[in-house]
């Protein structure tokens, strides 16, 4: 080998050895204490939503109104005496929980195997964006600019099928929210939320708060089935009003005969699954 060659290679180890350390530096900084509180009241603020979404499911079954979504949910603390204030709190909390979760997603993601490095990119990535999305709808309500999520949904569904392919598009978007949803369902009947709590294993609390989990993931993977089957259905009828999200999914169950119950179900499903994630964000490991 050259010396010219010796010089490049030696350049090249020292510019990976410089991105490794720099890399390293940002982990460390990531990792601090107050990250971790910032991330754990991002867990509080979805929390508080899946709560709130779950008792306004349980008032449609019984005849009364509301968005059950979670526009409908912040309209609701936007109205509150602290609304505004609390609206910021979430913004933040849920800001930094993206935060966390991109530096799950690259920082932390290079320390895994091969196989597993890629699926932490793409689940740690995802939630990355949907909570940063969270944190900006937070941020809105709080301006008093809050979107009505129903709106937003076919808005979107209407651009997709604007486009050429558009229908290929609409289906790969309900298999996406289909495949999550059947995530939560599988994480729930499985168990694999497990190492999240792993604080209250063999406990008579751990088994409670089990039970609340499994309930909670699977009510909520049923909830995330619904929605992508309206995108199946405004796909396949080329109708954008039908993708109308998670509150005209769990309304369009009030019309047939055993949909109110299988609303209330939902309900108090993502209600446990609201308290799961208040005990998540106090007690879970991060």
């Amino acid at each position: 080998m050259t010396p010219g060659g010796r010089v490049t290679t030696d350049s090249s180890a020292d510019q990976q050895g410089l991105v490794g350390r720099a890399a390293d530096a940002v982990e460390q900084a990531t990792d601090t204490r107050a990250l971790d509180v910032v991330a754990r009241l991002g867990f509080a603020a979805l929390a508080v939503v899946h709560i709130l979404i779950g008792f306004i499911a349980v008032r449609l079954a019984f005849g009364g109104n509301g968005e059950a979504e979670p526009t409908g949910a912040l309209e609701e603390v936007a109205e509150g005496q602290l609304g505004t204030p609390a609206l910021w709190i979430c913004a933040v909390g849920c800001a930094g929980l993206a935060l966390w979760q991109l530096s799950e997603a690259t920082l932390r993601a290079r320390h895994l195997p091969t196989g597993k490095r890629i699926g932490k990119h793409i689940s740690s990535g995802a939630l990355a964006v949907i909570y940063g999305s969270m944190a900006g709808t937070f941020a809105r309500f709080a301006l008093g600019d809050g979107p009505d999520s129903s709106e937003s949904t076919v808005d979107f569904t209407r651009t997709l099928l604007a486009s050429g392919i558009g229908i290929l598009l609409v289906f790969a978007t309900a298999a996406v929210v289909l495949g999550i949803g059947v995530h939560f369902v599988v994480k729930g009947l499985r168990r694999g939320f497990r190492p999240e709590l792993r604080k209250f294993e063999d406990t008579r609390r751990g088994r409670l708060i089990e039970v609340i989990g499994v309930v909670g993931h699977v009510a909520k993977g049923l909830a995330l089935l619904l929605v992508g089957g309206l995108f199946v259905l405004a796909g396949l009828h080329r109708n954008p009003q039908e993708s109308t999200g998670l509150d005209g999914s769990l309304k369009a169950l009030q019309y047939h005969p055993m949909g109110v119950y299988v609303l209330t179900i939902i309900a108090i499903g993502l209600i446990c699954y609201g308290v799961f994630a208040v005990v998540r964000a106090m007690f879970g490991r991060m």
